[in-house]
């Protein structure tokens, strides 16, 4: 068993190594042959990449739960790909992002298990005050699914509006989730209808107070063995937080509550949700990531000469 072990995380380290040499190479290193030339802030205009696009940092965690959930690292693999193909400079990676990492940051995207846990001794440096700083000068927080949960849900949520004390039984595990639009005329939410999702849901939550957090979409809480006495309730699952820490300019936060079953990332409504949310977090235009449109690429011209 201990060798089982070891061989997994053995082997979810080795991905989380491909993956990160995948950006450092995207960054650091030109193609022989490529046109690629330095763009904004000094980093690689990488062919095929939207270097006037807004900047996002995904912050993503190891593969945790059953076969098809919580898979971060696959998240972190599809969505990097999905925002520069809509237009934006994407950068990421397993660890929580130092303030170098949230240096040229519009939104940081989280999706990591307990992501709230944030502590002095991460690989980057302080990752708290890191945040903190980040949200200070105006940063979005996009957090996804149970990355809201750690020790101290007051701290977090002054941070995205609401949070989950890790260890609480306030969740549904595998249920569905009817959602309710309850603003249907808020931009984030365009064309969205209710319908229900099967994925896990969260309740009793510790929410900020002043300001509130404006409510999206809510659910019925479902009959399950973890639910006990709180089926049926009316829990918020979509928000955002518009607010500002002490010292600190106006910045916002979007928090999607589902993510359990990772293939509901490929929802289409959910989709579109998420990139008008993320461009909303980093105060850029709704439609920035949704309609963009790459430009035509110039064909290689063919070398006549022979080898």
């Amino acid at each position: 068993m201990y060798l089982k072990q070891r061989a997994i995380v053995s082997a979810a380290l080795s991905g989380a190594a491909l993956i990160a040499c995948a950006f450092c190479s995207a960054q650091q290193a030109t193609p022989s042959g490529s046109s690629a030339q330095p763009g904004p802030n000094g980093f690689l205009n990488t062919p095929g990449q939207n270097m006037n696009g807004m900047h996002i940092y995904l912050w993503a965690g190891l593969k945790s739960h059953g076969e098809g959930q919580h898979d971060y690292p696959q998240w972190l693999a599809d969505w990097s790909k999905i925002l520069t193909a809509h237009g934006a400079v994407v950068d990421g990676a397993f660890h929580p992002p130092s303030a170098d990492d949230l240096e040229h940051t519009d939104v940081l995207v989280i999706y990591k298990g307990d992501a709230a846990y944030l502590g002095g001794n991460s690989p980057g440096g302080n990752s708290k005050s890191a945040i903190e700083a980040f949200v200070k000068r105006g940063g979005g927080i996009v957090s996804l699914h149970d990355s809201l949960c750690g020790p101290d849900p007051v701290y977090f949520a002054t941070l995205v509006g609401g949070a989950k004390h890790h260890g609480d039984v306030n969740y549904t595990l595998d249920a569905p989730v009817p959602y309710t639009i309850v603003d249907k005329t808020n931009p984030i939410m365009e064309g969205m209808s209710d319908f229900t999702l099967w994925d896990e849901a969260f309740f009793t939550l510790t929410w900020a107070e002043n300001p509130k957090v404006h409510v999206l979409a809510t659910t019925v809480v479902a009959d399950t063995p973890s639910a006990g006495s709180h089926k049926g309730e009316v829990a918020p699952q979509i928000w955002t937080y518009e607010h500002a820490l002490p010292g600190g300019q106006p910045a916002r936060a979007f928090v999607w509550m589902q993510g359990h079953i990772y293939a509901n990332f490929s929802n289409y409504q959910i989709q579109q949700m998420l990139l008008r949310a993320i461009a909303w977090a980093g105060k850029h235009p709704l439609s920035e990531l949704v309609d963009y449109k790459a430009p035509a690429s110039t064909p290689r011209p063919v070398s006549s000469a022979k080898p």
